[in-house]
């Protein structure tokens, strides 16, 4: 494919307008990869108009996309800015077509729609900011406690946690607490949360993730495999504190995934492992044009296999890909990946869709085997 060059940056706050998409059941965070096969004639001239401008378009999060009734249903409408990074044009037997690789980039909300002659729906829309409080408020705690006791960056929080289990938390003399403020200190709150995933998965290499708060907050959202509704309620949030504080809430609470059709247990979180340097999930698109947000599993159970594997458009070189159904219900799962070369480790994974999975309670007494077949 051929990189496209140039950066659109987008300020804070700025109303700009862009042509929008509506993806099924796809919520873009920022930072996240989007890959796409466009075979649609509108969408493909609009993707060649967007590369001779500012290559950006938007993908609105919106459970029910473009559909609306009213002007408090247009800005009810949030969704993500995507930009343009790679480009592969083809034209077989006449017909046109373009693949294309695009970085989530800014949260927005719609403000207004209109839709022109060619059909493009063109959003003004709303960047919306991301506002980082300090880890410490200005005359409250500092003042009163020595500064070796403040945690203001990453080394400290990493500190600070193997200490609170060795001693008692030392009083404070300001008007809270010092572990009031710890619960909203970010370096503490990303070195929880990295600790968490540690405990579902030794092998991750935490050091490799975003370090700054924003950023690690998008990178968990992305990374979580957690059904719409709470996904979209993590990109609603403006400060990347409250993010950071739910999400290390879901962590703590959610022990297994369950079918989001017919609530059946599939997988345990400590058998989620990633096949990707990005991250444990990654969006991947088939030759139909389809995305699906993909998360790898060691193990899963309460599923079916339909039909033969096969390594045509495999997403992972030198693996076979067999259709994974709900035993219970049918729905579309994902696939049970095998290693043709028998020297590839993993010898065989699960892949299953972010769609069609929720988190939900761990329930110690379900003692149904995991699917070795």
């Amino acid at each position: 494919m051929d990189e496209v060059t140039g950066r659109t940056v987008m300020e804070d706050e700025n109303v700009v307008s862009i042509p929008l998409l509506s993806l099924p059941n796809l919520l873009l965070v920022p930072g996240q990869t989007l890959p796409m096969h466009i075979f649609n004639p509108q969408l493909v001239a609009m993707m060649k108009n967007l590369l001779d401008k500012d290559n950006t378009f938007g993908v609105v999060t919106n459970s029910r996309g473009l559909l609306v009734n009213s002007e408090d249903d247009i800005k009810r409408i949030t969704g993500t800015t995507c930009e343009i990074y790679s480009v592969r044009e083809e034209n077989q037997a006449g017909i046109s077509t373009i693949s294309i690789k695009t970085m989530a980039r800014k949260r927005f909300q719609v403000l207004s729609l209109r839709t022109q002659l060619d059909g493009t729906r063109i959003g003004t829309v709303r960047i919306l900011p991301d506002v980082l409080v300090p880890a410490y408020p200005r005359n409250a705690l500092a003042e009163c406690v020595r500064s070796s006791r403040l945690v203001t960056n990453h080394l400290q929080a990493s500190r600070k946690l193997k200490e609170c289990s060795r001693r008692k938390v030392v009083p404070s003399c300001s008007a809270w607490s010092s572990w009031v403020y710890e619960l909203y200190n970010p370096y503490l709150l990303v070195a929880k949360i990295k600790r968490e995933l540690k405990s579902w998965n030794n092998n991750l290499k935490t050091d490799m993730l975003p370090t700054e708060a924003t950023e690690f907050s998008y990178w968990v959202t992305h990374n979580l495999p957690l059904d719409n509704d709470r996904r979209d309620s993590l990109l609603k949030m403006d400060c990347p504190i409250q993010r950071l504080q739910k999400q290390l809430e879901i962590m703590q609470k959610y022990g297994i995934m369950i079918c989001d059709d017919c609530r059946t247990t599939i997988a345990d979180k400590k058998d989620l492992f990633s096949m990707s340097l990005t991250g444990l999930m990654g969006a991947y698109v088939n030759p139909g044009g389809y995305v699906h947000e993909t998360v790898t599993f060691h193990k899963a159970k309460g599923l079916r296999l339909r039909g033969p594997p096969s390594t045509e458009h495999s997403w992972f070189p030198g693996y076979a890909w067999t259709i994974a159904e709900c035993e219970h219900c049918g729905n579309h799962m994902g696939w049970k990946f095998t290693a043709v070369n028998k020297k590839l480790v993993p010898h065989k994974f699960w892949g299953l869709t972010r769609a069609s999975l929720r988190p939900s309670l761990k329930q110690d007494e379900d003692e149904t085997l995991y699917v070795e077949k």
